[in-house]
């Protein structure tokens, strides 16, 4: 069987960044972009604990389906298996330059968020209680200003 583009990614020199993982072309001629919103160095550093990304896929989800400009585009933000990072799909051919505001918005957004998050209710999600704010936002923190604050070609483009 043959292997899928993502794992011939070299994830023993993949730095923490926003990388265009994949580009798609649905029947109908539209392209979808895939992001891989890359946190941590996978094998490297610790993995992310599923409940902060499971609070941060919530945050994240709510902030760019609601976005004014981005909302329109937004087909799907998720967690990676690996729980190094999370997935952005978007409607629309874009480099990950392009997107590099709007995940710091998001990021700008999970960090200081307060309150209840959205959809953590039994009637709004299958595992409402396995989720841990405080860490996705403090993981939020860390990534905005360790690397989205601080992007350079090595944290946009994919390691040859």
């Amino acid at each position: 069987m043959k292997k899928i583009a993502s794992f011939t990614i070299n994830h023993l020199t993949l730095l923490r960044g926003i990388y265009v993982s994949r580009k798609d072309t649905t029947p109908n001629g539209d392209v979808i972009t895939t992001f891989d919103i890359r946190m941590t160095e996978p094998n490297r550093q610790p993995a992310l604990s599923p409940e902060a990304l499971h609070a941060m896929e919530h945050l994240a989800a709510t902030y760019l389906r609601n976005h004014p400009t981005w909302s329109k585009h937004i087909v799907y933000w998720g967690p990676m298996g690996c729980c190094t990072g999370n997935y952005l799909l978007v409607s629309g051919d874009y480099t990950s330059a392009d997107i590099a505001p709007l995940m710091q918005e998001t990021f700008e957004f999970i960090a200081g968020f307060e309150g209840e998050v959205p959809g953590a209710t039994p009637r709004d999600c299958g595992n409402y209680s396995y989720m841990d704010l405080n860490e996705a936002k403090r993981q939020a923190s860390i990534y905005l200003n360790e690397v989205l604050n601080n992007l350079t070609a090595e944290n946009l483009n994919y390691p040859d």
